[in-house]
């Protein structure tokens, strides 16, 4: 990658921001079935800034979709509250909802899923305009070359239809089509994991330089952490609902601290195994069921440095350095 991810400093104002915000889910096995609560996410708290491209990474499970889709009021938190611009996302109503559901974007993980496979490119392009009636046709015809440009992609793919289109393409256009409201902030989920490693990169470059060019502020959801590293300017680290780490990127290059973020670090790829440290150990035993969480810190079961105080509770979260901060009863000096 021929970027680097603090190539545009993140402003110190915050344009999205979650406070102690929880997201409950009830859930019943057939009709008769007894209703279960899913604890999808718990007291997570953070800042976006503008600018900034903030990473949310963890294994499947832990909540890291939904965090997104809350920052996009697809979803209501049961617990907490999300402001945007400093104003309660739930506050909005009539045309200011209309403008929030403009200035908040997402790219889902599958550009097929993404694009209505029966419509042009053009099509797909010119649907968000039309629905909000902001330009005349020679308007939208403008802008939509300039979306073209911004992605890299070639005119003629307007008279396309998704099908003829690569997969990098066609993520292109689904980044296009998030593009033409002039959105302020970007949810990115997985969105480059269906995608060949070389057509990663360039998907990669492609968001560093809409963030440089448009002042985006991106929340990148991805499970895989060395592509975190590579693209995002600080990093949340989630583990069944809860915040484990929050963290700058060249933190995160070290492994982090929590004992969750650096068991990941070591179980992902690298290119050379032989860099890897004979002592490193993988992340052992499997994530346990949302349903049913472990009392006190919810890593405990998995964690090879846990002890008795972390089975029976809740880590408060600490702030050992500015921007740092982290779940653990390791690091808590009252512990």
């Amino acid at each position: 990658m021929n970027h680097s991810a603090s190539s545009l400093p993140a402003s110190d104002a915050s344009i999205l921001s979650f406070e102690q915000v929880g997201m409950r889910f009830d859930t019943r096995n057939g009709w008769l079935g007894k209703s279960r609560r899913l604890q999808a996410l718990q007291d997570i708290s953070f800042d976006l800034r503008r600018g900034e491209i903030l990473g949310v990474v963890g294994e499947s499970g832990c909540g890291k979709s939904t965090l997104g889709k809350l920052a996009l009021r697809l979803l209501t938190p049961t617990s907490g509250v999300i402001r945007y611009k400093g104003q309660p996302l739930g506050s909005y109503r009539g045309a200011a909802l209309q403008r929030l559901r403009c200035e908040l974007q997402m790219v889902f993980q599958d550009p097929n899923a993404s694009l209505n496979a029966r419509m042009t490119i053009a099509q797909s392009l010119h649907e968000p305009l039309l629905l909000n009636g902001r330009i005349d046709r020679l308007g939208r015809e403008r802008e939509i070359q300039r979306l073209l440009d911004l992605v890299a992609l070639p005119a003629h793919v307007l008279h396309r239809y998704p099908h003829e289109l690569s997969g990098g393409q066609k993520q292109r256009v689904v980044i296009a089509r998030a593009l033409t409201l002039k959105p302020e902030v970007l949810v990115a989920d997985e969105a480059v994991a269906a995608l060949d490693a070389s057509v990663k990169a360039q998907i990669v470059n492609l968001l560093l330089d809409l963030r440089t060019q448009l002042n985006l502020s991106i929340v990148f959801v991805s499970h895989d952490l060395p592509m975190i590293e590579a693209i995002c300017d600080r990093v949340l680290v989630l583990y069944l609902g809860r915040l484990m780490e929050s963290a700058p990127r060249a933190l995160l290059a070290e492994g982090g601290r929590h004992p969750y973020t650096q068991a990941l670090w070591r179980s992902s790829p690298i290119a050379d195994p032989a860099q890897r440290l004979s002592e490193d150990e993988p992340l052992a035993g499997e994530i346990p069921s949302p349903l049913q969480p472990p009392e006190g810190c919810v890593f405990h079961t998995r964690c090879p440095r846990a002890w008795l105080e972390c089975q029976h509770r809740v880590p408060t979260p600490i702030t050992p350095a500015p921007g740092h901060a982290i779940s653990c009863h390791l690091f808590d000096p009252s512990v």
